[in-house]
């Protein structure tokens, strides 16, 4: 019988996985926990412990330890939470704390409890997913358990054909794409779940990535099947090209999300053997809600609506979702519609592919009255081999504009004018970039220029490069 969770100490059966989320449930429930906040690595103790809150019917808040102190508290706070669940040396960030210790699935936590002010939940919620916002500060997400099964269902129904038997988690578990599609979903259909601790995998805090021990660890671990953000498929694919190798002939689908990938990159990819399929969704529709599957692709779209959900486009050209939306907002009474408005641009072909083509807030509208979504005209920059991130400006102006980020610091002005010199010559004359500068910092958390989940924060790069971009700097997101 396949093991139901291998976290490479040990090989789960399900009967032992059982047990453990149960000695988790009863151990949650000893302390009276009512909203448990969990920081921990990929492994064994947070499936035992996010099932076992689900068990128990307690709320979980997972957070990602990329968060900075400053967020982690904010979350704690807004989502009442009375018990933390750390890594032993993660728990010492809070020396102040009473911290005793205990083990979840063989694996030493701490816990302390927390003097907390209950928080009025909407009705059902059992998670609570913090998604970084523009300001830095943490939103939070209420899911009921509902929404998120129906997620899950829908991938198994649509992903049954491909047979997959083993799945990689290389995106941490607090992050809700994985813990839904990477945890949830290959649990309810008995795929062995591989899980290990992400620096093993070449994966550290937010954005950093190293593509060699990660293509190493993908061949040693055989996966069928994996989910990685843009930027983690263009590095890889740029040290497969390097090292001329092709992906593991294991993989059967990489789904990608979190970004706009683009047709160039999905074919790239494809061409190196990995069978990649962009994705689309968000943390209000309990993650993902169209796929790109083998099969059944078209390179440049986020794929086909899943099983679990519904999605139509306004008069405006906005996104509309339904069929597995979130509960409410933290703090935020208002109702939640039938439909919900995503804030992103799109179309549906006639063939049923969704086309993402930005935010709506942050539509361009250059001084000859074009609208230009930035995001189309990154998603073409960041296509090059040469590019790691872009980000465009214009509004109000003749000409686009942008500050890039090179894969590598070493390249060079040439190699970044031609990698900009191939975008344009795949976008329409308005769309393309006339002007461009190289960025002062990495477009990262640490930096201010990126949120902790990876998405630019726009006004702090303009504000940083905008005496370079001859423009006048703002405030406004």
């Amino acid at each position: 019988m396949s093991a139901v969770l291998d976290d490479g100490r040990r090989a789960w059966q399900a009967a032992d996985l059982d047990r453990a989320v149960d000695d988790a449930a009863a151990l949650l429930r000893a302390t009276g926990t009512r909203v448990l906040a969990t920081l921990l690595d990929n492994g064994a103790a947070f499936v035992a412990l996010d099932e076992a809150a689900q068990r128990a019917g307690i709320v979980h808040v997972p957070l990602p330890l990329f968060f900075s102190l400053a967020q982690v508290a904010h979350a704690l706070q807004a989502a009442g939470v009375d018990t933390l669940v750390a890594a032993t040396p993660i728990a010492a960030r809070w020396p102040a704390l009473r911290w005793s210790n205990a083990l979840a699935a063989g694996d030493p936590v701490a816990i302390a409890r927390l003097p907390a002010q209950p928080v009025s939940l909407p009705p059902g919620t059992a998670k609570v997913t913090f998604t970084s916002g523009s300001t830095g500060e943490p939103k939070g997400v209420c899911l009921s358990t509902e929404a998120m099964q129906r997620v899950a269902r829908g991938l198994v129904e649509a992903m049954a054909p491909l047979g997959i038997a083993r799945h990689l988690n290389a995106l941490p578990f607090a992050v809700l794409l994985e813990n839904i599609a990477g945890l949830m979903a290959p649990r309810l259909h008995g795929t062995t779940v591989l899980t290990r601790p992400l620096a093993t995998l070449g994966v550290a805090g937010s954005s950093g990535f190293d593509a060699v021990r990660f293509d190493a660890a993908v061949r040693e671990l055989a996966p069928h099947s994996l989910i990685l953000l843009p930027q983690m498929l263009r590095a890889w694919c740029a040290h497969l090209q390097r090292s001329g190798s092709r992906a593991p002939a294991s993989l059967k689908c990489v789904a990608v999300g979190g970004a706009a990938v683009g047709a160039p990159l999905v074919r790239a990819a494809q061409a190196l053997g990995v069978p990649v399929g962009e994705g689309y969704g968000l943390s209000e529709g309990a993650s993902v809600q169209t796929l790109n599957l083998p099969g059944a692709e078209r390179a440049g779209s986020a794929g086909r609506v899943l099983p679990h959900a519904r999605l139509r486009v306004a008069p405006d050209g906005e996104l509309l979702i339904a069929g597995s939306l979130f509960s409410g907002y933290l703090g935020d009474p208002t109702p939640v519609p039938e439909w919900w408005p995503t804030g992103d641009l799109g179309r549906i072909d006639d063939d049923g592919f969704v086309h993402v083509m930005g935010r709506k807030k942050h539509l361009l509208i250059t001084a000859f009255g074009r609208n230009v979504s930035p995001e189309w005209v990154e998603a073409a920059l960041r296509s090059q081999p040469a590019l790691l991130h872009a980000v465009v400006f214009g509004d109000g102006q003749a000409s686009l504009s942008a500050v890039l980020w090179p894969v590598q610091p070493a390249i060079d002005e040439r190699t970044l004018q031609a990698a900009v010199d191939a975008a344009n010559a795949s976008l329409p004359d308005y769309a393309r970039i006339a002007a461009w500068v190289r960025g002062r910092a990495a477009f990262d958390a640490s930096t201010g220029m990126a949120t902790a989940n990876g998405r630019p924060r726009r006004a702090a790069i303009l504000n940083a490069h905008a005496d370079a971009l001859g423009r006048v700097s703002t405030d406004l997101a």
